[in-house]
């Protein structure tokens, strides 16, 4: 993979947007998993840098938590974040982010159909690794992972996914100006 100069840039900058939404955090009582609006960031950085691109910008983000800055939910960072109970979610956005690029790398036809897909499929490996980690360190069983560690999210999520469609439909606009490529 080559980078430029101005890939590197839209990477880092992926990674500040999705270093900014975890800090929109709301903890929830009945839950380790607060509410973050990071998914969006996980989001655009597939879609609008597609797979390898968007999967470097959130290694980025996790390795600036694990670091131990402040960029995690609730601005926590350190390696005990990614070893505790939402360390799953934030690993499973690797390769969704990876999956959601793939999709939208593909050809042309049917691009917000693949978007859309994409999007689902990246909350789907959150979720999936999410929860398998949630159970191994809460030793909850899967009744208490899906009521605690996925359900509560999904209307959200999908509002997420609902939202962020046309704002990247727009930002990408805004990358075919200035000549960036993209996956759409």
């Amino acid at each position: 993979m080559n980078l430029s100069t101005r890939h590197i840039t839209t990477i880092a900058l992926c990674t500040a947007v999705i270093c900014i939404l975890a800090q929109f955090s709301i903890p929830l009582p009945f839950t380790p998993v607060p509410l973050t609006g990071q998914i969006i960031g996980i989001f655009l950085a597939g879609a609008l840098l597609g797979s390898k691109k968007g999967a470097l910008a959130v290694l980025a983000y996790l390795l600036l938590g694990t670091a131990g800055l402040p960029v995690f939910a609730a601005a926590r960072g350190g390696i005990q974040v990614l070893a505790g109970p939402t360390g799953g979610y934030l690993i499973g956005f690797v390769p969704g982010t990876y999956i959601l690029g793939k999709l939208v790398e593909k050809k042309r036809e049917n691009a917000s159909s693949r978007l859309m897909i994409g999007m689902i499929a990246c909350l789907a490996f959150s979720y999936l690794l999410g929860g398998l980690h949630l159970g191994l360190v809460m030793n909850f069983n899967l009744t208490q992972v899906l009521l605690t560690g996925i359900l509560p999210y999904l209307p959200l999520d999908i509002l997420k996914i609902v939202i962020t469609l046309p704002l990247i439909k727009g930002i990408h606009r805004q990358f075919k100006a200035i000549n960036l490529q993209s996956g759409l």
